[in-house]
């Protein structure tokens, strides 16, 4: 249902049940999904791919040029899946020539004013609080969640199911199943509410749990940490996770906890 209020570019592609209210402004070179609703004010610049029962509120900006001085005009894409509630003045710029696209998964939550950089890829089930600033070439696994107002720097990783405190300056990757805090951004524990709320078992809890004593709280390095575990922890899936993310960590994860940092 298009609002006469709204614009619509005639070239692009949008599912006949789509809600879009007064003054919006669609350009060519998008794709919407059915069932989603565009809230007033939103824009929706080219190369936006925009899955089903999406909800975009007021002031959001989609798939503006990205904020990238190397960026020369090339076409690029935003892709977001289903099911994600953008809220009101989020941005989310499109690719650049390094992937090609920005990627926001399925069932997603970007709380007003949260920013995402060009090349970011965020997984399923995600929750990106008020104000959180990605900046380009980050990688957020499914199920983690952004506290509000931090702010994650280019090219870190960030592991499934972790969750990161508020006003957080994220500097290091930030591995599986962790929660982090402080400054610097520091091992807290992990995060044994959400895992039992997603379905892992006390006995899984516990093995993450034996992990990350040897990698945060026994005074190794990483290489140590991680030769222990292969000694020490039998082979399960979340420790190959585990350890197949540090493996990959080109910038080094986040510091271990101490009383005194």
């Amino acid at each position: 249902m298009n609002q006469p209020l709204a614009y619509v570019n005639p070239q692009a592609k949008v599912a006949k049940n789509v809600v879009i209210e007064p003054f919006v402004t669609i350009d060519k070179n998008v794709i919407i999904g059915e069932g989603t609703w565009i809230g007033p004010n939103v824009t929706i610049m080219e190369g936006a791919r925009i899955g089903k029962n999406c909800k975009i509120y007021p002031g959001a900006v989609i798939s503006a040029p990205p904020q990238d001085l190397k960026y020369n005009g090339e076409e690029t894409t935003v892709i977001i899946g289903d099911n994600t509630t953008i809220r009101e003045f989020v941005t989310i710029n499109r690719g650049t020539k390094a992937n090609m696209e920005t990627v926001v998964g399925n069932n997603c939550l970007l709380m007003a004013y949260v920013h995402v950089a060009h090349d970011c890829v965020i997984g399923n089930n995600c929750i990106l609080a008020n104000a959180a600033t990605l900046a380009g070439h980050i990688n957020i696994d499914d199920w983690a969640i952004i506290g509000g107002l931090s702010a994650v720097h280019q090219f870190v990783n960030i592991g499934a199911h972790t969750m990161i405190s508020g006003g957080s300056l994220v500097r290091k990757d930030v591995p599986p199943f962790t929660k982090s805090a402080r400054e610097p951004l520091s091992y807290v524990g992990i995060n044994s509410i959400g895992l039992r709320r997603r379905g892992f078992t006390s006995e899984k809890i516990k093995d993450i749990q034996d992990i990350y004593r040897i990698i945060f709280l026994k005074g190794l390095n990483t290489s140590q940490a991680i030769d222990m575990i292969e000694a020490e922890i039998s082979a399960t899936p979340e420790r190959d996770e585990i350890l197949s993310f540090i493996s990959r960590s080109s910038r080094g994860i986040m510091k271990g906890y101490s009383r005194t940092s």
